[in-house]
Order: C-alpha cells, then structure tokens, then sequence
C-alpha cells in the first residue's frame, strides 16, 4: 500500500471541505489555535518560580453556642 502520493491527500482534503464546509473548518482551526495558546501561557506561568507563602498564625477562635466542632483540650507535658 505504501504512502498517499499529493493527488490522494488533495481528494480527501476536498471531501472534508464539501463535508463539514469552510466556514466550520475556520471554526475549528480558531479553537484548536486558541487551546494552543492556552495549554502554553498555562505550561508558561506554572513554570515561573512562586514566591513562599508564610504560613498562616493559628487562632484560637471563641466557639459560639451553634459551633459543635471544636473541642477545647489542654496539652500537658510528659514527665
């Protein structure tokens, strides 16, 4: 069977234009263009070093009457 000589790609590239039309082509060339880029500035951004976030203080929160997850304990030391 081989390859498809030029004259076999030209017919079925003329099948799927008399298939889908030129104007839904476009359509799809603009949003598969447009994944591209987007799939790049995401690779792009996620590589740029981020700066450390410090580490937020933990508070210690007044539970009110409806807060039925928070348990007050003490920590005692082992001797």
């Amino acid at each position: 069977m081989g390859s498809f000589s030029i004259w076999h790609w030209l017919i079925v590239l003329l099948i799927i234009v008399l298939v889908f039309g030129t104007k839904k082509l476009k359509n799809i060339g603009s949003d598969l263009g447009g994944a591209v880029k987007g799939f790049k500035d995401g690779i792009k951004d996620g590589a740029a070093p981020e700066t450390p976030v410090p580490p937020s203080q933990v508070t210690a929160a007044q539970p009110g009457p409806t807060d039925k997850t928070t348990i007050d304990v003490e920590a005692k030391n082992k001797t």
